[in-house]
């Protein structure tokens, strides 16, 4: 009997990990756009109304991340840890910001 009876197993989890890290990137792009997008489309009283950061703050973290994860290559290139902090910031922005100005500014959910 020869050779790890795990290897298969192993090699198949390492391709499937670099299938789902590459889907998460490359959908994250997208995700970003939509939250400079929303950023920029607010009023700027609308950011202080909710108690948040002020709209040039949330443009500048938004802008940012969305240029890092369309910079970084993918989740296997130098500074992937650039893309995935980038990918927080934005998520943060979609998840608790805008629900507050969406709610602040009178619009519906």
């Amino acid at each position: 009997m020869s050779g790890n009876p795990y290897s298969g197993a192993v090699a198949l989890l390492s391709v499937l990990d670099t299938y789902i890290l590459t889907a998460i990137w490359v959908l994250a792009i997208p995700v970003g756009g939509w939250a400079f997008v929303h950023a920029l489309t607010c009023r700027p009283d609308a950011f202080t109304a909710a108690e948040k950061l002020t709209k040039p703050a949330w443009l500048a973290i938004t802008g940012i991340g969305l240029a890092l994860l369309v910079i970084c290559r993918g989740p296997y290139a130098e500074g992937a840890f650039f893309w995935i902090a980038a990918l927080c910031a934005e998520l943060v922005y979609l998840v608790d910001v805008r629900p507050s100005l969406i709610e602040v500014q009178g619009g519906r959910r």
